[in-house]
């Protein structure tokens, strides 16, 4: 991963650091509604080097990562008379950055952009590692490309402007990559208090699990083959998501994740024989951190269907899951059977007391 990451709580000192090393003298700045007034439009009046740049505003929500916010970007930056050497700033979380990230790797045939991620998920995840992307339809990410920014500026300092629930998602992504890790790294996130939110201790912690996804991504950039270890909780965890989307009960992403490792930790249990107690202990965290998805029987079906849907599938015929033998020993396209699934969805439903 060619990408600079810059752990900070000086964004601003950092970002013009930034701009007057590379030279780009025409940048814009995109954010959503939400954003734009919360990081935006404070981060540019700090910052010497954003004094003239335009801001693009997008709606906020995952609903509107779609064809048509993408072509209001392209549009404005049409407008505003960007070239194929201006610079894409994109200041928020996920669907700021895979967004941003699409169009700009889209725009002229690509251009520079920088993420700024303003959410623990957008930190630790879509930020970084070269996806971008919109929805299409009731589907996550169906359309694509990977492009890296040329840099990622990541703050802690953010949180304070965001609820509880927002830190809570980016902690499943964290969680994943301490999983995908080691004993010890999973044993660090299980510990720490996300109740009281040290942000000196998370920026630590972030910046160890963002190193995690840098050193799977570098391995293999484009997906070929370890990075799906990154795919822990997925398959599952996108069914979820695009299940509640369907239902107009939309959850947010890292809380699908979190209940998605639950199960794909039962299927490693089943499958490979992951320590029972330590899946114990993950499914207790997840149930007391992000609560219960009321799922049932009746629902199977409907799940079961979307994970065919999921990219990682190698045919229709076929539902792929990464699995863990033990934290850090990765098992990727792991072929599970419908009844596997239904099993594991039963015990998925008992350990979260439904």
């Amino acid at each position: 991963m060619s990408q600079t990451l810059i752990f900070t709580n000086d964004c601003a000192s950092e970002l013009n650091k930034y701009i007057k090393q590379t030279g780009i003298t025409q940048v814009f700045i995109l954010a959503d509604s939400n954003t734009a007034a919360a990081a935006a439009l404070p981060l540019k009046a700090e910052c010497w080097s954003l004094v003239d740049a335009p801001l693009i505003v997008i709606e906020p929500s995952d609903i509107y990562k779609n064809i048509d916010s993408l072509c209001h970007i392209w549009s404005e930056l049409v407008k505003l008379g960007a070239t194929r050497k201006s610079l894409l700033i994109n200041v928020g979380g996920g669907v700021v950055t895979d967004i941003g990230g699409f169009a700009a790797a889209t725009f002229k045939r690509g251009i520079k952009f920088v993420n700024i991620p303003t959410t623990l998920l957008a930190s630790v995840d879509a930020a970084v590692g070269g996806k971008t992307g919109i929805n299409f339809g009731s589907l996550k990410n169906e359309v694509g490309a990977f492009c890296e920014a040329d840099a990622v500026i990541i703050s802690t300092d953010w949180l304070e402007t965001l609820p509880p629930e927002e830190t809570l998602s980016g902690y499943a992504e964290m969680l994943k990559h301490g999983l995908i890790s080691s004993y010890e790294a999973t044993d660090r996130l299980l510990d720490y208090d996300i109740e009281k939110c040290d942000r000196d201790l998370l920026l630590n912690l972030v910046e160890e699990s963002v190193l995690v996804k840098k050193r799977v991504v570098e391995e293999d950039p484009h997906e070929h083959g370890i990075r799906r270890a990154l795919n822990l909780g997925h398959t599952a965890g996108h069914a979820f998501e695009s299940w509640s989307m369907r239902r107009n009960r939309p959850v947010p992403h890292g809380f699908a994740v979190a209940w998605g490792l639950v199960v794909d930790l039962i299927l490693s249990h089943m499958r490979l024989g992951f320590d029972a107690a330590l899946l114990r202990r993950v499914a207790a965290f997840v149930r007391s951190h992000y609560g219960v998805l009321p799922i049932g029987c009746a629902d199977y079906e409907d799940l079961i269907a979307l994970m065919r849907h999921d990219k990682k599938n190698s045919s229709a015929d076929s539902i792929n899951f990464t699995l863990l033998e033990a934290p850090g020993i990765v098992k990727i396209d792991c072929i599970v059977d419908e009844k596997e699934i239904g099993a594991a969805l039963d015990i998925f439903r008992d350990l979260s007391g439904i």
